[in-house]
């Protein structure tokens, strides 16, 4: 898997779909999700490219967020 440049594409990607982090400032940005459980998706640069298994989480959340708004 081709790793995606982290600023420019999975943090905006997130922000698109989640709103902004709630933490910054550090090597992680950790964006709230709408679901009960583990309600975060935490993501961090790996020098300066996503990491692949948080690739991997940032998509299931997408499709689990749409999943939700087609439910309704």
């Amino acid at each position: 898997m081709t790793k995606l440049r982290f600023v420019t594409n999975q943090e905006k990607v997130c922000e698109a779909h989640f709103g902004k982090p709630r933490q910054t400032g550090t090597s992680n940005a950790i964006f709230k999700t709408p679901w009960v459980g583990d309600p975060r998706i935490n993501i961090q640069d790996d020098r300066g490219k996503a990491k692949a298994y948080q690739v991997r989480q940032v998509l299931l959340a997408i499709d689990k967020l749409e999943g939700m708004r087609n439910e309704r």
